[in-house]
């Protein structure tokens, strides 16, 4: 089938839920807390520089994951492996696979998140994240990026992410067709936004081979 679909990783594949409460650990400042500021600042378009700016006044989030590295070196820190994927994405992928489709991950992940992807050995034939593209969501050139990984014409490709700002727009600006998950802190709070009605919301991944397959 000359169809792809194309998945982001945090909060789309990968739930986040570990890493930030390692974050608050880390930090000393109890998870409710942490959740409930991370959720303010989503609500108000916060980045996340600003959000822990709040929370940790001066902070210099590099700075602070160099001393986490140090002081625990075999941690998975703001990590993941695949003890954090969440349950329906094996399946997905490959009842999308088994259908003929180009399955693609490709989102905005530091290089070390590579190889916790390829670790997985998840059904998808193409894993790239921004750090080897060159370039982060939402520029236009990471979609032209990933128009070129599916290898595909755009309008032939899906993009799902858990975000309308960094996933769902791009992808429809680059003529491809965007899905919105509504998981993550970021998935439900835009779901439940104005905008979401530009999109097609769904709330497992396992509703994309149905949908896909019969348009």
């Amino acid at each position: 089938m000359d169809h792809a679909v194309v998945f982001d990783v945090g909060e789309t594949l990968v739930c986040e839920t570990r890493i930030w409460l390692r974050w608050a650990e880390r930090l000393n400042i109890p998870a409710v807390t942490f959740a409930g500021v991370l959720g303010g600042c989503i609500a108000e378009g916060k980045t996340l520089e600003e959000t822990f700016e709040i929370l940790v006044p001066g902070i210099s989030i590099p700075d602070e994951e160099a001393r986490w590295a140090v002081d625990e070196p075999e941690s998975l820190r703001s990590g993941f492996d695949a003890d954090d994927l969440y349950p329906d994405v094996r399946p997905a992928l490959e009842a999308l696979q088994a259908a003929g489709f180009r399955v693609v991950i490709a989102g905005n992940q530091p290089a070390e998140a590579l190889a916790s992807l390829q670790a997985m050995d998840l059904p998808c034939d193409v894993i790239a994240n921004s750090s080897e593209i060159g370039v982060e969501k939402p520029d236009p050139a990471f979609f032209s990026a990933v128009a070129e990984l599916a290898g595909v014409e755009r309008y032939r490709i899906s993009y799902i992410g858990d975000r309308l700002d960094n996933d769902v727009f791009p992808a429809m600006r680059a003529g491809m067709r965007p899905f919105l998950i509504r998981r993550g802190p970021f998935g439900y709070m835009h779901a439940a936004g104005p905008d979401a009605f530009r999109t097609t919301v769904i709330d497992s991944l396992m509703e994309l081979p149905e949908i896909l397959t019969h348009p």
